[in-house]
């Protein structure tokens, strides 16, 4: 997670929220990547000047700025997937098209099925967000030490990055077997990552991690003796109709076609890297439109349908303000839910959820829980979040009243 390309998102989202959109959403969403604005400052990044305004970019131009071969999205809005746009390449070496089926990785917004699947089994009755999660784990524990003497870790702590677990990278040794989960939750060889212990007390920080994360992968495991992906893939994937969807990797050879290559700053095409044992984190490859379907499910149960994978009281804890962000860390007001950003109030709230693995594969997921809108971008190149950022501004701008520099955008 980068700080200063999330302040500079959210702060453009916070004085201009979407709102629906009777126009047709087609020939809509077609200004949408005609339209994105380049920011040559930081002060333009947030007030867009009407020069910049009065020039636009094409996405194709913008690919070709930030050497990103491929791009794909996807619009949630009026109860349903309302748009999705392909364009460009899965893989400069063969220049294969992207389609709507081209699987990328999804990166830390992987986070957000991890979520839901946690909340989902507290809505069951099997967890407790507020019992220590060493009561439910059996096949390893959290190690107690001087961190916890006073507070033990639950799993809201965990969902939002404040149980004290350490902010680490997870390498392992290339010339030895492949680490375990338990391996990478130890921190012993082959991984190379620090341990799941706390390094600060237990709910009185926050401090974003990765490793917390996979913890809640095998408490879903020990709690119901199904393995993580099964239950990624029963719990939400089927039941939402995410066929693109999986935990699983490698990805199967008839699916391996339809993978998005990542591609390095120099737009250099490069081979996927994805960590095999600990997922929970982000280990997920998905499509826009599948994660549309999982963002439409969520925003219509906050609504009040019950139909829906979580009940509107636990989407509700979801898109809940859990704890406030030091301001200093990313320039700006935010918050933490149940596993998601938040930012602004009332109406005007938006959740967020950014991806970003290496060499370059990368997932913008934002949504505006009262408007019951959303957007997901995915993209095949290690620019590809500027690119991504600059498309979710431009579909902001788009639907919004003012439009860019104050006026209604043009046909």
């Amino acid at each position: 997670m980068r700080p200063f390309a999330l302040f500079f998102l959210l702060a453009i989202i916070c004085s201009c929220t979407p709102s629906p959109s009777d126009t047709d959403a087609t020939a809509n969403y077609e200004h949408l990547v005609a339209g994105l604005i380049e920011f040559k400052s930081p002060a333009g990044m947030f007030e867009p000047d009407s020069v910049q305004c009065a020039n636009p970019h094409t996405l194709t131009e913008r690919m070709e700025f930030y050497n990103t071969p491929g791009v794909s999205m996807a619009v949630v809005g009026n109860g349903g997937v309302a748009w999705t746009g392909v364009y460009g390449t899965l893989d400069v070496d063969t220049g294969v098209r992207v389609t709507a089926g081209t699987i990328f990785q999804a990166a830390s917004t992987s986070k957000l099925v991890t979520a839901v699947l946690a909340l989902y089994f507290v809505q069951q009755g099997d967890l407790d967000l507020d019992a220590d999660v060493n009561d439910y784990l059996t096949s390893w524990q959290i190690e107690a030490n001087e961190f916890t003497a006073r507070q033990t870790v639950t799993l809201r702590m965990l969902l939002t990055h404040r149980a004290g677990m350490p902010s680490t990278n997870f390498d392992h040794q290339e010339d030895a077997p492949y680490p375990t989960l338990l391996d990478v939750l130890n921190g012993r060889s082959p991984a190379l990552n620090e341990p799941a212990t706390p390094e600060l007390e237990p709910g009185t920080q926050w401090q974003y991690s990765n490793v917390a994360y996979d913890v809640i992968q095998l408490l879903l495991e020990d709690v119901t003796g199904r393995s993580f992906t099964r239950l990624a893939d029963e719990v939400v994937f089927a039941h939402l109709g995410m066929k693109n969807s999986s935990f699983a990797y490698p990805l199967a050879p008839e699916l391996q076609k339809h993978e998005a290559m990542p591609h390095d700053a120099e737009g250099i095409s490069r081979e996927p890297a994805m960590h095999l044992t600990a997922l929970a984190h982000g280990g997920m490859t998905t499509t826009p439109g599948d994660l549309a379907l999982l963002v439409d499910d969520l925003l219509l149960a906050y609504g009040g349908d019950a139909q829906r994978i979580l009940t509107p009281q636990t989407a509700r804890q979801l898109f809940g303000k859990e704890c406030e962000l030091d301001p200093r860390m990313f320039g700006i007001p935010l918050s933490e839910g149940l596993g998601v950003l938040l930012m602004g109030e009332g109406d005007d709230r938006v959740f967020a959820l950014p991806g970003s693995n290496l060499p370059g594969l990368n997932c913008w997921l934002m949504g505006w829980p009262e408007k019951g809108r959303g957007i997901v971008v995915m993209t095949n190149g290690a620019r590809g979040e500027l690119l991504a950022m600059e498309v979710i501004t431009a579909f902001v701008v788009l639907e919004s009243d003012s439009g860019c520099g104050g006026s209604t955008p043009s046909e």
